[in-house]
C-alpha cells in the first residue's frame, strides 16, 4: 500500500487545521470518508476534498506535499504512524503529540512540540518560537519525547518544559530555557540574550558560552563522565549531536532569582 498522501492544489488564503488527518484518526477510513472530512479553514469549514487531491491507501504513514506554513496543527494529538511533510508546516505542528514519528523536511512556524508527550519530531530548516513550551494558559510544556532541528530556532525553546530532548543544531533565540521544571535541551550554535531565566531544573548543553545574567552561577569546570552517556544516546539520530565526545565543560548553576538548580554546560572547556 502507498502511503496516504494529501497533495495541496493551491496556495492558501487563510489558515488550515489539521488535525484530524492523522494516522490514528484515520485509521479504517476510506478514501471517501477522508475527502468528507470537515477541516477549519479560516472562518469556514470545508471538505478536505476542496483543498487536497488525496491518493494512497495507507493511514499509518501520512504524507503532506506542497505543504504550506499556513498548514496548522500537523500531528497534534497523534498517537501513531509517521508523517512526512514535503515543505514547510504552519503553528502547533506535532502539538500535544503521544507517539509515532513527524519529519518536516522544511521549516515550521511556531509552538512546535507544544505539549509533546513522547514520540520524534525532525525539523529539517528552521522553527519559530515556543519549541517545546506550554501552550497559552497551560504550565506544563513538553513532557516527554525528541525533537531535532537542523536550522534555527525562535525564542523561548524549551519555556516550561518538564521532560524530554530538543537538539538544535543551529542558534537558538532569546529565553532559551526559561521557566524550565526538567529535560534536556542542546543547542550548537549561538543562544540570545536572558538564556536559563528563571530555569528550575534540567540541563542546557552548550557548545559556545553563552552571555547569562548574573543569577545563573559560574561553578567552575569539571569533567562529567556521565556525559558520555547522554552522548551515547545521541547516537541513534541523524544529528551532529551524535559526533559529541568530550566530557570537559564549564558547568553554571541557575536560575538563583527563582531558587533554581538548572544546569547549563558549556562543551570543550579547558
Amino acid at each position: 500500500m502507498n502511503a496516504l498522501t494529501f497533495t495541496l492544489k493551491n496556495a492558501l488564503k487563510f489558515s488550515v487545521n489539521c488535525s484530524a488527518l492523522t494516522p490514528n484518526s484515520l485509521d479504517n477510513k476510506s478514501i471517501t470518508d477522508v475527502a468528507n472530512i470537515k477541516v477549519t479553514y479560516g472562518n469556514n469549514t470545508v471538505p478536505v476534498s476542496d483543498l487536497f487531491d488525496i491518493t494512497g491507501s495507507d493511514a499509518t504513514h501520512i504524507v503532506f506535499k506542497n505543504a504550506s506554513n499556513k498548514l496548522d496543527y500537523i500531528g497534534a494529538h497523534m498517537s501513531s504512524g509517521n508523517i512526512t511533510i514535503e515543505g514547510n508546516a504552519g503553528s502547533y505542528l506535532g502539538f500535544t503529540m503521544k507517539s509515532g514519528e513527524i519529519h518536516c523536511t522544511g521549516s515550521a512556524e511556531s509552538y512546535a512540540a507544544c505539549n509533546m508527550v513522547n514520540g520524534l519530531l525532525k525539523i529539517d530548516a528552521n522553527v519559530g518560537d515556543f519549541v517545546g513550551a506550554g501552550s497559552e494558559g497551560l504550565r506544563k510544556g513538553m513532557r516527554g519525547g525528541t525533537v531535532i532541528i537542523k536550522g534555527n530556532a525562535g525564542d523561548r525553546v524549551g519555556d516550561q518544559m518538564r521532560r524530554g530532548l530538543i537538539l538544535i543544531e543551529g542558534n537558538a533565540g532569546d529565553y532559551c530555557g526559561s521557566r524550565m521544571i526538567a529535560g534536556t535541551i542542546g543547542v550548537l550554535g549561538n543562544v540570545g540574550a536572558y538564556t536559563a531565566f528563571n530555569m528550575h531544573r534540567g540541563t542546557l548543553l552548550l557548545k559556545n558560552a553563552p552571555s547569562l545574567h548574573s543569577t545563573v552561577q559560574d561553578c567552575g569546570t569539571h569533567t562529567l563522565p556521565y556525559l558520555s552517556l547522554l552522548f551515547k544516546s545521541f547516537k541513534k539520530y541523524n544529528t551532529q549531536f551524535s559526533q559529541l565526545n568530550s566530557q570537559r565543560v564549564q558547568r553554571f548553576v541557575g536560575d538563583a532569582a527563582y531558587k533554581g538548580n538548572g544546569e547549563v554546560l558549556v562543551l570543550n572547556a579547558q
